[in-house]
């Protein structure tokens, strides 16, 4: 086990469920005086009072030896809400609607904070047919590298895992994408939103500057 219930966790969740120690103790067929002793430091639950604790506290056991609580406010599973979160030992990606406590390789992971696309991060958009040609400016060597892209809607998330040494673009269906996230493994997450008036045109912008200008007259016509 990576990770153990401490005494802090034990007590902050009891204070926030409102309960006294002795009704914890009750709760799970122990002593006031063990629930102090956990809560000081002096000693350590059982392994199999652990099950029973986070019942108590209704949480996952996962939340219990995690020390986070996961806010289920991501209730109308809205996509838009999307969290990634990247292994730093062997890059797996995983995706989720919200809050969650995710562990790889012993290590609980953080979800990734998005940035806005940079000089050296650029990605155009370009409409064929009915899907969305995503293509990013940047390296696939096998050190510096973008992992996946990802469109996301409301209702649905597209995500397309790369390799270095590959290409740096992707297709996606059009229906509903709002956003378009993508990985470099050195510089971390980065989001674009689709900008009306320049991602749903046929053609895309093959210039960096050109498209910056035109982001900035959709801003103003389009909000």
């Amino acid at each position: 086990m990576d990770q153990y219930i401490t005494a802090a966790v034990i007590k902050q969740l009891r204070e926030k469920n409102k309960m006294t120690q002795l009704q914890l103790a009750e709760k799970l067929g122990v002593s006031d005086k063990t629930v102090s002793k956990w809560e000081t430091g002096k000693g350590y639950p059982d392994i199999t009072l652990l099950e029973p604790i986070a019942k108590a506290f209704r949480i996952s056991l996962t939340e219990l030896l995690s020390g986070s609580t996961v806010h289920n406010a991501n209730v109308s599973a809205n996509m838009l809400r999307s969290k990634f979160y990247v292994c730093p030992v062997c890059g797996n990606a995983i995706h989720s609607m919200g809050e969650a406590v995710i562990h790889c390789h012993g290590i609980q992971l953080l979800p990734a904070e998005a940035e806005e696309t940079d000089e050296e991060h650029m990605l155009f958009v370009e409409r064929v047919e009915d899907e969305y040609f995503v293509r990013i400016d940047h390296e696939m060597s096998k050190t510096h590298y973008i992992s996946f892209i990802a469109a996301v809607s409301s209702e649905r998330c597209q995500l397309m895992k790369l390799y270095p040494e590959g290409e740096a673009e992707a297709r996606f269906m059009i229906r509903g994408v709002k956003k378009i996230y993508f990985y470099c493994n050195r510089d971390g997450l980065f989001v674009h939103d689709i900008v009306k008036g320049i991602d749903d045109k046929v053609s895309g912008y093959e210039d960096t500057q050109e498209r910056r200008e035109l982001e900035e007259s959709a801003k103003q016509l389009f909000g």
